[in-house]
């Protein structure tokens, strides 16, 4: 058993982690990157499509690219990574358990970072009737399959969900010769950005049937059809709309989960709606020294969001472990109110200088509509002009030491319609 001691020990070496490493080391702290996978840059790899980096680099980066570029970064830092390194246990006290190829290692952290990211919800998560043939995938590992290990999932593809994996799935299958007979989607609208639904479906002439979900495989050895049924308002089947479809593939793109197993073992209060941590203004989870971001914390839409998250939650993780962080004042919760869903954010300081991003969700897509922010009675922010919301676009919303000044009460979160 080896023994290591490190100021900031980062648990994922995708965006999220590599983006805190790099922010952490340039505050002056050591750092170690703990990455199960045999390379670094996580889900990026398998991404070989276009559209990332135009925030962050401000321009167009295929996901390996702007993978590499962190991946360089953290080299070029100093950043130690530890690869093949699965993680086995944290503690409250930041002790970190892990195993790879030269045995057991325990890292004695300062602080740690939560960088560990999400895994898709599979058939069971949703419990689709019917047989249980070959030929069922998520829509992230038919796109590992494809642009990494150059197998062909099918020839004839389903896909259940308008997830963005599941939008750009169609297109990456289409442009290998693979049929793909159409997008069914649960929800009276779509889940993707929709930049993904023109480039990936209308450009290709690939339909999108929305109130619509799978509700049988059929199949022996392999998928044979899938029936596809319409739902009503309250998304039950609506009998006699059954439609069989010939194909000998499914893809699911029905969400995604935090990776919050070792969280829990951390003792890390997680937010029932995005099943990831509750955190503070700083990223800070419930268990002190212990921090989140990305995926992991709250699923994002954007990369580039990932990584700006990341740098903020890398450096405060070194703040907090070289004793640099200033002490917490006053804080007020943060809440939501219908129809968001969430905030991001759970808790602020109220007395510090520095600005305060909130990030939240709506639950569903609202067409004329202005951010509402109330603490009891008083109205600390309204935006100026309304705009549409949508469940699959982000929302942030700067608050400054002027906003929060004498803000006593919980802040309320919400979107009003005009």
């Amino acid at each position: 058993m080896k023994v290591l001691e490190y100021d900031v020990v980062i648990i994922g070496g995708g965006p999220a982690g590599l983006g805190a490493a790099v922010e952490a080391k340039k505050k002056g702290a050591s750092v170690a990157v703990l990455e199960r996978n045999d390379e670094l840059g996580g889900i990026l790899n398998q991404c070989i499509h276009s559209g990332f980096g135009l925030q962050y680099f401000k321009e167009e980066l295929t996901g390996p690219e702007y993978a590499e570029l962190f991946i360089d970064k953290a080299q070029e830092a100093g950043v130690d990574c530890f690869l093949k390194t699965m993680v086995l246990d944290i503690t409250a006290e930041r002790q970190v358990t892990a195993i790879n190829e030269e045995g057991t290692l325990i890292f004695k952290a300062g602080a740690v970072v939560l960088a560990m990211g999400c895994r898709e919800r599979t058939r069971g998560a949703i419990k689709i009737p019917g047989s249980r043939p070959a030929g069922v995938f998520t829509a992230g590992l038919a796109q590992r399959y494809v642009n990494m290990e150059n197998f062909k999932p099918g020839n004839k593809v389903v896909i259940l969900g308008s997830g963005d994996i599941g939008l750009i799935m169609a297109r990456r299958l289409t442009l290998e010769g693979i049929e793909v007979a159409g997008v069914y989607e649960l929800m009276p609208y779509p889940n993707g950005l929709y930049r993904n639904i023109k480039n990936c479906l209308d450009d290709f002439g690939i339909p999108l049937h929305l109130s619509t979900t799978v509700t049988r495989i059929n199949g022996h050895d392999r998928v044979e059809s899938i029936e596809v049924t319409q739902v009503d308002e309250n998304l039950q089947p609506i009998a006699g709309t059954e439609e069989v479809i010939p194909c000998d593939t499914l893809l699911l793109s029905i969400g995604l989960i935090p990776e919050n197993e070792l969280s829990k073992k951390a003792g890390v209060a997680l937010n029932p709606i995005t099943n990831g941590p509750l955190v503070d203004g700083t990223l800070e989870t419930s268990v002190p020294g212990i921090f989140a971001c990305g995926n992991v914390l709250h699923v994002h839409d954007l990369v580039d969001n990932v990584t700006m998250e990341a740098e903020e939650a890398g450096a405060n993780a070194a703040d907090y472990a070289k004793g640099q962080r200033e002490a917490a004042g006053k804080t007020v919760a943060v809440k939501p109110q219908a129809p968001v869903r969430y905030t991001v954010p759970s808790k602020i300081a109220v007395d510090q200088e520095a600005a305060v991003i909130v990030k939240f969700r709506v639950g569903s897509p609202i067409e004329n509509a202005k951010t509402v922010i109330t603490s009891g009675d008083t109205l600390v922010f309204e935006s100026r002009k309304a705009k549409k919301y949508l469940p699959s676009i982000m929302e942030e919303v700067k608050l400054t030491a002027a906003h929060l000044e004498d803000v006593t009460e919980p802040l309320v979160v919400t979107v009003k319609e005009v």
